[in-house]
C-alpha cells in the first residue's frame, strides 16, 4: 500500500469488544435489510487519536465487477446505466465496487451476511451466487473474530 490508508477491520479484544454495535440495513431502498456488526468508530476513538486505534494498512484490496455483472445488478434494481462525462453509455469492461484498506496480502473473506445476502438474488440487491459452504465456514472463522469499522 503506498498510501495513509487506515485499517477498517479490527479484531474483537477485551478491550474493544464495548465498541461493537448491531443494526440492520440495506444499502438501498430496494434491498432487504439484514443485521450487520460494526465497531462504532466514535466509540472506539473516544480520548485516543486515530493511529492509535487504526494502524496504517499494508495492503489495498480493490474489487472489480465486469460491466455485464454491473449491468445486471443494476437492471434488476431499477438503476439506469451509468453514463460518461459525454452522456453516453459506459463501456469500461470494469468497475471498482470496493476498495478496502487491510493488513493481509490475501483478499479477506466476504462477510457471512452479505453470501446470504448475494444468494437472495439479483431483485433483493444480491448477486444471484448460491451460497458456498465451504467459503460461508472460511468467513465465519474470520469475521466471529473481527469487525468492520464504521
Amino acid at each position: 500500500d503506498f498510501t495513509d490508508a487506515r485499517l477498517c477491520v479490527l479484531p474483537i479484544t477485551k478491550e474493544n469488544e464495548h465498541c461493537l454495535r448491531t443494526k440492520y440495513e440495506a444499502r438501498n431502498e430496494k434491498e432487504l435489510p439484514v443485521l450487520s456488526r460494526y465497531f462504532d468508530k466514535e466509540l472506539l476513538l473516544k480520548g485516543k487519536d486515530e493511529e492509535d486505534v487504526f494502524p496504517v494498512a499494508k495492503y489495498l484490496d480493490l474489487i472489480l465487477y465486469s460491466r455485464e455483472q454491473i449491468i445486471k445488478e443494476n437492471e434488476a434494481m431499477g438503476k439506469e446505466t451509468a453514463k460518461n462525462e459525454d452522456g453516453e453509455e459506459e463501456t469500461a469492461p470494469w468497475g471498482i465496487v470496493s476498495i478496502k484498506a487491510q493488513d493481509i496480502p490475501t483478499e479477506l473473506p466476504m462477510t457471512p451476511i452479505t453470501a446470504m445476502r448475494n444468494a437472495l438474488g439479483k431483485d433483493h440487491g444480491g448477486s444471484g451466487v448460491p451460497v458456498d459452504r465451504e467459503k460461508y465456514l472460511e468467513a465465519f472463522k474470520y469475521w466471529k473474530d473481527h469487525a468492520t469499522v464504521t
